[in-house]
C-alpha cells in the first residue's frame, strides 16, 4: 500500500484517511495537525518542540496546500520568487501569496510561521512558472516586480538572480510590455552594479528608442565584493562565491592554520627519517633517501601554494 510520502503527498488533508486512522496516527505521532484538518507527517520519538520536520516539509506543505485551496489560481509574491530563483530556500517567518480569492489576512502554521493570502490579480499565465509544485513569477516578471526596499534587505539573492541574465531580450519584452520607465532606470543600475553593462546599456537605449524617459539609478548601496562571470549562469555557484567572500575574514582570524603550515619540514622530516630511515638496511638506503627528497619537495610545494591561495584570496574550503 502507498503511504503519501510515496506519492509526494506533504499535506494530509482529513477527507484522505478515516476518522478512526486519523485518531490513530494522531495519537501514536505519525501525523502532526498543522491547521485544523490538515496535517504532516512526522516521526513517533520527535520530541515535543521539535522544528526540524516541518522545516523540512514546509515547502512541500504550503506547495499541497496552496494547491488544494486555490488551484492554479496563486503564486508566490515576487520577492519570494527572486529568492527561490536565486536557490534561496530558507523559511520565511511570513509567506506572501497572491490570489484573486486571498482573505488578506494570515493563517498560522507551526513553530511561528505563518501565510497570508493577499487578494490581488495575478499576472499573465506567461509570467508564471511552476518550480518544485509551487507557482512563482518568472525571472524577468520577478525581477521587474519586486520593491525597491528588497535590493538592500535581500542584496545577495537580488545579485544572485541577477546573474542568471544572459541577455535583456526577456527582462526588455516585460518592461515594454508594461511601459516601465522607472523600474527600467532601476534595473539598468543593479545590472551595471554586478558589471553586465551591456545588458544595462541595451536596456537604456531601447526603452529610449521606445519613447520612455529612463533615469538609471543603482538600487544598491554598494559594489558586489566579487566578480561576476558572464557565463557561469548557476544561482549556486554564484551564492557559494558571494557567501565565501564575505565570510573569509571571520573564517581565516578564527580558523587554526594547518599544523604543517607552523612545523619546520626539514626538522619534520629528519624526524621521520631518523625513525624509519634507521630500520632500513644498507642496500635500501638510496630508495629511503629519495622518499625523504620527494616528500620534502612535496610538503614544501603544498605550503606555497596554500600561503599563496591565502594572500590572493582565491583559497576556497
Amino acid at each position: 500500500m502507498a503511504t503519501p510520502q510515496d506519492k509526494g503527498i506533504v499535506a494530509i488533508h482529513t477527507k484522505n484517511m478515516t476518522r478512526t486512522h486519523r485518531e490513530r496516527l494522531l495519537k501514536n505521532g505519525f501525523i502532526k495537525e498543522v491547521m485544523k484538518a490538515w496535517y504532516v507527517p512526522s516521526r513517533p520519538e520527535e520530541p515535543k518542540g521539535e522544528s526540524t520536520a516541518w522545516y523540512g516539509s514546509f515547502w512541500g506543505f504550503c506547495a499541497d496546500y496552496l494547491n488544494a485551496r486555490f488551484g492554479d489560481q496563486w503564486c508566490l509574491s515576487p520577492e519570494q520568487s527572486v529568492s527561490i530563483h536565486s536557490g534561496n530556500w530558507n523559511i520565511p517567518r511570513q509567506l506572501f501569496i497572491r490570489t484573486p480569492k486571498g482573505g488578506n489576512k494570515p493563517t498560522d502554521l507551526l513553530h511561528e510561521t505563518s501565510l497570508i493570502d493577499s487578494r490581488l490579480d495575478l499576472p499573465e499565465k506567461n509570467k508564471l512558472k511552476r518550480k518544485n509544485n509551487l507557482q512563482i513569477l518568472t525571472l524577468s516578471a520577478a525581477l521587474i516586480s519586486c520593491t525597491p526596499s528588497y535590493y538592500l534587505i535581500n542584496a545577495e539573492d537580488v545579485r544572485t538572480a541577477l546573474s542568471m541574465v544572459s541577455d535583456a531580450s526577456q527582462i526588455l519584452r516585460d518592461l515594454l510590455e508594461g511601459g516601465h520607465s522607472t523600474k527600467a532606470g532601476r534595473l539598468a543600475g543593479a545590472f551595471r552594479n554586478i558589471g553586465k553593462t551591456a545588458i544595462a546599456d541595451n536596456i537604456i537605449e531601447t526603452m529610449s528608442a521606445a519613447g520612455y524617459k529612463i533615469i538609471e539609478k543603482d538600487p544598491f548601496e554598494r559594489k558586489p565584493i566579487i566578480l561576476f562571470n558572464d557565463n557561469e549562469l548557476s544561482p549556486y555557484v554564484n551564492r557559494m562565491r558571494m557567501i565565501w567572500a564575505q565570510m573569509r575574514g571571520v573564517v581565516s582570524e578564527n580558523a587554526p592554520l594547518s599544523p604543517l603550515l607552523n612545523q619546520d619540514v626539514t626538522q619534520y622530516l629528519g624526524r621521520i627519517y631518523g625513525q624509519f630511515g634507521a630500520r632500513k638496511c644498507e642496500k635500501k638506503h638510496k630508495t629511503v633517501y629519495s622518499f625523504y627528497s620527494w616528500a620534502h619537495q612535496r610538503i614544501s610545494n603544498r605550503n606555497f601554494c596554500i600561503q599563496k591561495a591565502l594572500l590572493n584570496n582565491t583559497f576556497w574550503l
